[in-house]
């Protein structure tokens, strides 16, 4: 068998076969005969047919399969005799394949080259500053204020700071008089004053009591920050069903009470509230260092990213935003998002998130960085935790997932992490 392997560049190489025709002979004949079992012809019994007949009658069929037999079994075998390792499923293009001559063709693929890191010495990364101040202690407790009010039904019409619970119907027209479908909606909760409403909403239900309907036309402004509705005209019809009015509790030892049995006072809540904001403020840190850490390890790499290996991570961010728009009951296919402007914008950060995975991966490698099996049931209690289910279930779902090697790969990286930041200079 003859075969050429040439590098196209730093990362991409291409493999040139030719498989001899002894061998060629051989796959097909023993196709054919796989053909002469199930080949139904007339005049022939089934499995009685001649195979020269099979052979003639299916040629192009049982060269195909022939084709598809040996091409990837040869690349895989010189592959692994050359000791290379695509980094995906190589293309492979100019197979011909006859009769009585030789299988040629080429295989093109991506390879990540064994290559040196250097010395960690000369980078420089700074730690944010970890402090909270009063004022954001403040307001966190605001919103925790705001989190524990409640509503109390108001007597009278509608005014500000009311909370209303309508039917709604909407009738848009659009700039050029075209009437779209009425939109109903049912017990809609809106608050008077809030900024999402619409342009003269309030002043049009002010007075409104509970039983009573009423119907208005708004014009929304030319610029107006929703593009649908700008430039159009929106009849209403409203039927006020409740009427409510928010009451948010008093900031005082009573509040903090109701938080907890462990809050005494508003001065433990508030002790309490610090601590956890410089708690996150700790971790947002670290995250930081971290991430500024990756940045540099991507400017580490001397070769440009496999295209393939971009891709891949592109897909998988695609994947990972669809299941959150799904997990927010959002068809990701209605979205109105244009996928291939999401892509486009991803190709950047995807490809300085692989250039600092394999500079990783090389480190762990040099540095035999590997994940015992304590290391990996730790990191399945830690997952078990989170998502509430049992660390045998967790493997159970990742081995079914296949999910348990990436796990494995993801704590190598991180283990590495904690490595190198040992070895470079950290600035507080």
């Amino acid at each position: 068998m003859k075969t050429e392997l040439v590098d196209v560049n730093e990362t991409r190489r291409q493999l040139t076969v030719e498989i001899p025709v002894g061998d060629v002979e051989s796959a097909i004949e023993r196709v054919t005969r796989e053909y002469t079992k199930s080949a139904r012809l007339p005049g022939f019994r089934p499995g009685r047919v001649p195979p020269g007949v099979v052979r003639q009658r299916f040629r192009a069929q049982i060269l195909h399969d022939v084709a598809h037999d040996l091409i990837p079994r040869t690349i895989d075998g010189v592959l692994s005799e050359q000791g290379v390792e695509p980094v995906d499923t190589p293309d492979v293009k100019d197979v011909v394949v006859e009769e009585g001559k030789p299988l040629s063709f080429t295989a093109s693929f991506d390879i990540v080259p064994a290559f040196e890191v250097g010395d960690f010495g000369d980078i420089q990364l700074t730690r944010p500053p970890v402090s909270v101040d009063d004022d954001t202690v403040q307001q966190t407790l605001e919103r925790l204020r705001e989190r524990a009010a409640r509503y109390e039904p108001v007597e009278g019409g509608v005014a500000e700071g009311h909370t209303l619970v309508i039917d709604l119907e909407r009738r848009a027209t659009s700039a050029d008089g075209v009437a779209a479908a009425p939109d109903n909606h049912e017990k809609v909760s809106i608050e008077i004053g809030a900024p999402a409403n619409p342009p003269g909403f309030d002043a049009e239900v002010a007075g409104l009591t509970v039983g009573e309907s009423r119907s208005f036309t708004l014009s929304y402004p030319a610029d107006y920050v929703v593009a649908e509705l700008a430039g159009t005209s929106v009849g209403y019809t409203v039927h006020l069903k409740e009427l409510r009015r928010k009451v948010v509790p008093e900031l005082d030892d009573e509040f903090a009470k109701d938080l907890g049995e462990e809050l005494d006072s508003l001065e433990a809540l508030r002790a309490r509230v610090r601590a956890d904001l410089e708690a996150e403020a700790r971790d947002a840190s670290e995250r930081q260092v971290r991430a500024d850490l990756l940045k540099q390890l991507a400017k580490r790499l001397p070769f440009p990213v496999p295209g393939a290996l971009i891709d891949r991570e592109i897909d998988r961010r695609v994947e990972d935003f669809a299941r959150r728009l799904m997990s927010q009951q959002i068809d990701p296919r209605r979205a109105n998002i244009d996928w291939a402007a999401f892509r486009l914008g991803q190709r950047e950060p995807a490809q300085e998130s692989v250039a600092s995975a394999l500079v990783l991966d090389q480190v762990a490698r040099t540095d035999s960085i590997t994940v015992s099996d304590a290391d990996l049931a730790q990191e399945l209690d830690r997952y078990a935790e989170r998502s509430g289910l049992t660390p045998a279930a967790v493997k159970a779902r990742l081995e079914q997932e296949d999910g348990l090697g990436r796990m494995q790969i993801g704590l190598r990286r991180e283990m590495t992490v904690n490595a190198v930041l040992g070895r470079v200079q950290v600035a507080e």
